[in-house]
């Protein structure tokens, strides 16, 4: 079903997504806050079922430490690939639209997981699953960015990021009921549910006002073939070339593309290789059975919702920076602290701080992000820097499995701890904050003026309050 909006110069066909406005009111980023959380929920808990399923899995296919690390960086490199395509799908077809496919995909691969036989099954399977997990966050996170105003965006999205939290809980319980008594294949079966969820849900959320303006102004300038804007005919390219002619053709675009990739590989690095070997680290090197592990895990992610959401609200009263290079570099600090220190009276303690410190970069990374670039690019632009950023980092998993393999856990974590310490250098020294007002629809200028480094934007600059 196609919209269809009357212009002077003619008819414009619309998807069925565009040309919604009207559907908006002002308590409509709740409905859309909630379809994002429940989301990312359902994202943590998918993200988490193969760090709890390690153990079992090498026990039933007789893997290796190198093996199992592998099955991780697998799920990383699919996850980024699919973040790639799915910026460019939220771009072209709506940021809705893009999480409630992603979240059908990847509910119905991951439910086929308890079906594998092999290694080699689950390592492919996992790795075409994760396309719609990649797409998943960056497109949560830029719906909201541009559903909120300015001066609460960041506690709201940090907010937000709670939901890929609250999936880990979920998880980690979930895995602690079922895999003793039902093992591992069951609790990949019911991952199948959400897949209803987000038939259901996409059609009650339209898309953001500024992403269906600036879609209607491409296909106004491409189907009628109107002059570009005033301000936008600094450029004689058309709306309709490569997303990614338009990032790289403009300057201030492709250095934050750049330097968002770096700063995400090594922050992704730190992220994901704790993710992935913490729990393993809790059952084998400090010899916890499996339900106490996950009790301490559960303490570790409560701790992580409450990073997320006060890391979001002093970046809206401190400044984006400050607060997410504080947060990288004092997770830097710390892991070691949990190796060197630990003992059986404060390792719940320790994880608990540690879970406080280690969700306020992610409390604070996607308005950081999505204020760096223009509406017409957003979605490419994030979703590219990011999981390429990711794709690097999926030699997390499997290289902290052969630091670990060559003797014991403490190289390994002192290496994910120097990646968070660089992923806090590159943005406290590059990245400015506030450079656009996701709220505000803009095309950037495809390329780059000839003689003049300018960003020429309709959104309004970093004087919205």
């Amino acid at each position: 079903m196609k919209n269809e909006i009357q212009n002077g110069a003619g008819a414009l066909n619309l998807p069925s997504n565009v040309g919604t406005m009207h559907r908006i009111t002002s308590h409509t980023w709740k409905l859309a806050f909630i379809f994002a959380f429940v989301s990312l929920v359902i994202d943590g808990v998918d993200i988490m079922l193969l760090s709890f399923s390690l153990t079992s899995l090498k026990a039933e296919f007789g893997l290796s430490t190198f093996q199992a690390g592998m099955l991780g960086s697998s799920s990383l490199a699919g996850m980024a690939l699919g973040g790639i395509s799915g910026g460019w799908a939220c771009d072209k077809f709506g940021r809705v639209k893009t999480i409630a496919w992603s979240v059908v995909f990847f509910s119905i691969m991951t439910c086929i997981l308890g079906l594998t036989q092999s290694y080699e099954q689950f390592l492919v399977l996992r790795f075409i699953g994760a396309f719609g997990l990649g797409s998943l966050y960056m497109a949560c996170n830029t719906l909201m960015a541009e559903y909120v105003p300015t001066k609460y965006r960041t506690t709201v999205l940090g907010t937000l990021q709670t939901g890929q939290t609250v999936g880990y809980i979920v998880a980690t319980l979930m895995a602690g009921a079922i895999i003793p008594d039902h093992g591992w294949r069951m609790l990949f079966y019911v991952t199948i549910v959400p897949a209803a969820f987000a038939l259901i849900f996409m059609r009650f959320v339209p898309e953001p006002a500024s992403w269906q303006e600036a879609k209607i102004e491409q296909i106004k300038r491409r189907e009628l073939k109107l002059d570009a804007a005033p301000q936008l005919q600094v450029s004689q390219s058309a709306p309709s070339e490569s997303i990614y002619k338009r990032i790289f053709g403009h300057t201030n675009h492709r250095k934050m593309f750049l330097l968002w990739m770096s700063t995400a590989a090594f922050l992704q690095f730190g992220y994901y290789g704790v993710n992935n070997w913490m729990p393993t680290y809790l059952e084998t090197e400090l010899s916890m059975n499996f339900k106490a592990m996950t009790g301490y895990m559960v303490g570790a992610y409560t701790a992580m919702i409450l990073g997320k959401i006060l890391s979001g609200y002093a970046a809206d009263k401190l400044g984006r920076r400050v607060t997410f290079v504080f947060g990288t570099v004092t997770t830097a600090a710390f892991l070691p602290v949990i190796i060197f220190f630990n003992t059986p009276d404060n390792i719940a303690y320790l994880l608990i701080t540690f879970g406080f410190l280690y969700g306020i970069p992610y409390g604070v990374n996607a308005t950081y992000m999505a204020e760096s670039f223009s509406t017409d690019v957003r979605g490419t632009a994030i979703g590219g820097a990011y999981n390429m950023g990711r794709l690097g980092a999926a030699i997390a998993p499997a290289t902290i499995g052969i630091i670990a393999a060559g003797g014991s856990f403490t190289m390994a974590f002192i290496v994910m701890g120097a990646a968070y310490f660089i992923a806090g250098v590159i943005p406290g020294l590059f990245i400015r904050e506030r450079q656009y007002d996701p709220q505000q629809s803009s095309l950037a200028t495809e390329t780059e003026p000839a003689k003049h480094d300018v960003s020429v934007s309709t959104e309004r600059p970093v004087t919205v309050k």
